[in-house]
């Protein structure tokens, strides 16, 4: 899918001196800064990632469920 996505003329020749530096494309910079975004508020990037997390919080919870309750002795 295409999008449109303006940039100011300063940031923009910042990107494609970035992009020279590292010998990357403009799509290889966006699709790093897009992954690195969407991690950062915990949105799976792809089906393998969206999987391991699943599998995560599905042993979280079964250490949750399997920790026994402890009572507090009543002090008199």
């Amino acid at each position: 899918m295409r999008k449109l996505i303006a940039f100011d003329e300063d940031t923009f020749d910042k990107l494609k001196q970035l992009g020279r530096d590292r010998m990357a494309t403009f799509q290889e910079l966006a699709d790093e800064a897009f992954a690195d975004l969407l991690k950062k508020h915990g949105i799976p990037i792809d089906l393998r990632d969206a999987l391991r997390k699943s599998a995560r919080l599905d042993s979280e919870s079964s250490k949750l469920a399997a920790r026994p309750k402890v009572r507090k002795a009543k002090s008199r």
